[in-house]
């Protein structure tokens, strides 16, 4: 009679638990964690899969579970690793006057973040070869909510992506050797400029 039968006699492996498994959210937040720092190290071309998982202490298949491919885990580490763009509409806001220096200094102490820094060198090195995450960094630099960027806002952000390349990619003596106030004090009249182009102070 069967309370034990054949389903018993195999034992545990005789039934799959239905719902998530237990240690799942763990397993996918060690992933995330591994592949910031891979990607930061590698780039995109570099990082793969299988060191990812590695690093994350997990099979390559439940990256594949999770993420299904190395572009879409690409764009959840950095978007777990970063609000970018939020801090910087934080500082677009309130007085027209000071925004440049607002800006700059925001958008400094995001890379000097040890977790949202690891997420934009990650980006910034994956850019060239993947053409969106950059066109997604020049957006969260302009703050954008989708729309089409402004020119003022375009300009704003490609001097900022290239003074945190020569900062933090690059580290060119001349930049890496400026405390962050200094670095703000010299680039906040130009972000000035193009945000408030009609002549407001330049903080």
């Amino acid at each position: 009679m069967g309370g034990t039968g054949e389903a018993g006699r195999r034992g545990d492996g005789a039934r799959r638990p239905v719902g998530r498994r237990p240690g799942e959210s763990g397993s996918r937040d060690a992933i995330l964690a591994a592949a910031r720092d891979t990607f930061a190290e590698r780039g995109f071309a570099g990082a793969t899969m299988r060191a990812i998982a590695a690093r994350a202490g997990v099979d390559p298949s439940l990256i594949r579970h999770f993420f299904g491919s190395k572009a879409a885990l690409f764009a959840a580490a950095v978007a777990a690793g970063s609000d970018v763009a939020s801090h910087l509409r934080d500082a677009l806001t309130g007085p027209r006057d000071g925004i440049g220096a607002r800006v700059a200094d925001a958008y400094l102490r995001l890379w000097e973040d040890p977790e949202v820094g690891e997420a934009l060198r990650a980006l910034i090195r994956s850019g060239v070869a993947l053409g969106g995450p950059a066109e997604q960094l020049l957006e969260a630099i302009g703050a954008s909510d989708g729309a089409p960027l402004p020119l003022e806002r375009v300009l704003a952000g490609t001097h900022l992506l290239g003074v945190a390349y020569a900062r933090f990619i690059a580290q060119l003596p001349a930049v890496a050797a400026l405390d962050h106030d200094e670095l703000v004090e010299l680039i906040a009249p130009a972000i000035q400029r193009y945000l408030v182009p009609d002549g407001a102070s330049r903080g």
